[in-house]
């Protein structure tokens, strides 16, 4: 048997195709991803599409299109390669029988018969007998129609007919299952508090308990790295390692992703509840559309810089990291236990604090897809690279250019009325005229534009916290927006005279 602590790191992130790739999921991604890297090893996708009457086409390429946008992009998989496939276990269904059968031959497992409506029935007489999560387990099995309680005859005889024949896992009475996770370290069951679950169904396709360790082992896959809701079901998958002679992997299950109000975990559904998103890409379901990261302006590594910290930490105060200074910092043992708050206020800052860093012409080029097309038609690429420059400190999402820079497109169709009559006057006119004079006769820089208006202001006498605001609001219609004579040198001399003259008509008009 291999040596899993020894051999190269291979490990896998094994969806299922019954729908978006959750959030949830991504930071498992992202997980096996750095831990793949930092140990040189090798990062596969598996596609664990046993449940068919869940799949939904198209699933299996928004995982992979999600995947790649974000820059995991896997060593092995369906459509990338490897000499493990196939990667779809749908493909692999030959695979699996053979180990069931194995495990009922050696005792581990057993076949079972019975209908839907014995099952219910067995559930509704454990109720009544005070039984508060019945379950088909070492109590209720003897109850049932299974190659334990019928005779060699039958069981043949039914199996022979196909009549609803599945395997369960035989679980040992009264015995103790451990294994070592790299999170909650040494974890205990008791098999008397565990049910038989199905391992192979009457259809031929394997249960995600028996599929999963068959093609981990055939894989040879060294680290499990998922989320703790699968905690439970590992003793299982252990029972089936031994029963099999196999080593099992290394465990590591992560916490949960909780909701913004921190109870309970994140869901689909909290998305549009709390007015976020939760997949990485926009997913159609055709009576319902998602919202998605990519979509919403999102840049894909500051998402993942948001993602790996919610359950890791990286043993210092970083907080803004590369890929490549996540694989270098990233360890199993630094993952935490406890359930993490999607605190959807942080991934806006850490979008933010990327946007910031983005070299000016990498970010029109990031966030052009988002400009609408007036103005992309009207505006050249040297004019919306100035007001992405003035801009990108007040972007939080590349969606928020049209509404943020909109001053430099469209003069303001109404002004801040309440700070225009807080501050302006009749009186203050001639100097406004005076300005705009002086304004319209410099070469029009910004800074030559400063010096002439303040000028003005400290050589007449007058307070800066009067005109600089209106004139602000002159060129913006509200006191927002980058430095005043940036604005005021980019709107040119035509465009800023007019909203000049404008502005002073709509003032008076309100007072």
């Amino acid at each position: 048997m291999q040596n899993i602590e020894n051999s190269k790191v291979r490990v896998r992130f094994a969806p299922s195709p019954t729908g978006p790739l959750h959030i949830g999921g991504v930071r498992t991604a992202l997980y096996n991803y750095l831990f793949a890297k930092k140990m040189k090893g090798t990062f596969i996708l598996r596609v664990e599409d046993t449940d068919q009457n869940r799949y939904i086409a198209g699933a299996e390429d928004y995982i992979k299109e999600s995947l790649e946008w974000l820059g995991l992009t896997p060593d092995e998989g369906p459509g990338y390669g490897g000499d493990f496939g196939p990667y779809r276990q749908s493909e692999r269904k030959e695979l699996y029988a053979q180990y069931a059968e194995k495990l009922v031959a050696n005792g581990n497992a057993y076949y079972a018969f019975d209908t839907p409506e014995e099952l219910t029935k067995m559930r509704t007489d454990q109720e009544a007998l005070g039984h508060h999560s019945p379950k088909y387990d070492r109590r209720t099995r003897s109850l049932m129609r299974n190659s334990l309680t019928l005779s060699e005859e039958e069981t043949h005889k039914l199996k022979d007919d196909g009549a609803n024949v599945i395997i369960r896992l035989k679980m040992p009475e009264n015995q103790e299952i451990s294994f070592v996770d790299k999170v909650r370290e040494k974890v205990t069951f008791n098999t008397d508090q565990l049910d038989d679950k199905v391992i192979l169904k009457a259809d031929g396709m394997p249960t995600y308990h028996l599929a999963n360790i068959v093609d981990d082992h055939l894989m040879e896959i060294t680290h499990v790295i998922r989320g703790e809701e699968w905690l439970s079901s590992t003793a299982h998958h252990v029972l089936m390692y031994q029963s099999l002679g196999w080593t099992a992997p290394t465990f590591t299950h992560l916490p949960l992703i909780l909701k913004p109000v921190g109870k309970g975990k994140l869901s689909k559904r909290d998305g549009a509840k709390f007015g976020f998103p939760v997949f990485p890409m926009k997913w159609d379901a055709g009576d319902e559309i998602y919202a998605g990261f990519k979509e919403d302006g999102y840049d894909a590594k500051a998402l993942l810089n948001f993602l790996v910290l919610l359950g890791w930490n990286p043993g210092n105060d970083e907080e803004i990291m590369t890929l490549d200074r996540m694989t270098e910092l990233f360890s199993l043992e630094k993952i935490v236990k406890s359930g993490a708050r999607f605190d959807f206020e942080k991934a806006n800052w850490f979008n933010q604090q990327y946007i910031i860093a983005t070299d000016d012409t990498q970010l029109l080029k990031n966030v052009k897809p988002f400009i609408s097309t007036d103005i992309l038609s009207n505006y050249s690429e040297d004019y919306l690279l100035i007001v992405m420059k003035l801009m990108k400190e007040r972007l939080q999402k590349f969606t928020d250019f049209n509404d943020a820079a909109g001053l430099f497109f469209k003069a303001p169709t109404s002004y801040d009325e309440k700070q225009v009559k807080k501050r302006f006057s009749e009186e203050l006119i001639p100097q406004f005229n005076a300005m705009k004079g002086l304004a319209s006769s410099s070469d029009f820089s910004s800074e030559k534009l400063s010096t002439n208006i303040k000028g003005y202001l400290n050589d007449n006498g007058l307070k800066m916290g009067i005109y600089l605001p209106l004139l602000r609001i002159m060129m913006c219609g509200s006191l927002t927006g980058p430095d005043l004579f940036d604005i005021i040198s980019l709107l040119g001399k035509e465009e800023s005279m007019k909203r000049w003259d404008d502005a002073i008509s709509a003032f008076k008009n309100m007072i």
